[in-house]
């Protein structure tokens, strides 16, 4: 009995012992104060320089000729806020097409290349499917070798897809890393769900749909991200495949006439020249357009970030 208490009084003494500052790892022990100050500065200056930049942006949107000129270019604060050069841009000129275009091009290229990668992610997760591992293999074979320009433009070329707006969504539809990345999600699936369903009677399609899909929200929600802005961001291909300017998406309106400074006139933006603002203030004005969509999305979907990639990337 004695045996019996000293061995409950050491467990509870070990339990309640705090280890000694030496036996602590290096990231847990007290941070002296110059290295604390020194992280905080590295961060701060850190901030500064995202959010200084976008500011200026923003604020050079709004501001008058008068604040431009007078503070060489880009203004972080204006007394006299104007949203005269957002009524220009959306007066429904080549901006407001280029921006109806880049919507419907994510739109309808995120929908397409989730569902084309989801089917080939499933398929490829389910073992003894039709010729399973030469697609696994054609597939991390994309990986590591890129078809390279000229190719892609011969293809493309002969479908017929030159001055089509398909031409921007066919060529990429599949990305083999979100395939990969959404194979292994669901391969971390228990398989018990499954095999429950199959004795049912549910066919693949059935299980994909009812079974698979809803525990698989944080990963699409990443996968979707990754494709919705890839096509916002797409300007190259457009510059290959589309020559008509009709046509032309916001990137590739926001290097024309900012990156290029190509001045924007009456006949760009359908507005009079007596009502025309500053081409700063046009130029920053494309340029906010063009980041504020991924910024009012991205909130949506952060907290299935971190998840949807963890998540079936590492085991154990």
């Amino acid at each position: 009995m004695t045996g019996l208490l000293e061995t409950t009084a050491e467990r509870r003494a070990r339990r309640n012992r705090q280890p000694a500052s030496d036996e602590r790892p290096a990231w847990m022990g007290r941070q002296p104060r110059w290295a604390t100050a020194a992280r905080g500065g590295l961060l701060t200056v850190a901030c500064l320089a995202v959010i200084v930049p976008f500011v200026a942006v923003v604020m050079t949107s709004l501001a008058p000729q008068r604040d431009i000129s007078a503070r060489g270019g880009l203004v972080l604060f204006t007394s006299e806020p104007s949203l005269a050069a957002y009524r220009a841009v959306l007066s429904g000129g080549v901006v407001t097409r280029a921006l109806s275009v880049s919507v419907a091009v994510t739109a309808v290229g995120t929908v397409l290349s989730l569902a084309c990668t989801i089917m080939l992610a499933y398929a490829l997760s389910r073992p003894g499917s039709l010729l399973h591992k030469p697609i696994l293999l054609m597939t991390l074979f994309t990986l590591l070798f890129n078809p390279g320009m000229i190719p892609m433009y011969l293809i493309v070329k002969q479908l017929g897809l030159i001055d089509n707006l398909a031409a921007l969504i066919l060529p990429v539809v599949v990305n083999a890393f979100n395939v990969i990345v959404m194979r292994s999600f669901f391969l971390e699936l228990p398989s018990e769900l499954t095999e429950s369903a199959k004795i049912d009677g549910a066919g693949e399609l059935r299980i994909l749909t009812f079974i698979v899909l809803p525990l698989s929200k944080a990963v699409v929600a990443v996968v979707g991200l990754f494709y919705a802005v890839a096509y916002w961001n797409a300007f190259f291909s457009a510059l290959l495949y589309l020559p008509s300017p009709e046509k032309w998406p916001l990137q590739l309106v926001l290097r024309t006439f900012v990156v290029n400074q190509t001045p924007l006139g009456t006949d760009e933006l359908s507005a009079s020249t007596e009502s025309l603002p500053p081409q700063a203030s046009i130029q920053m004005a494309i340029l906010v357009m063009s980041v504020i969509p991924i910024l009012i999305i991205y909130p949506f979907i952060q907290k299935h970030f971190s998840k949807g990639l963890l998540i079936g990337a590492v085991k154990g």
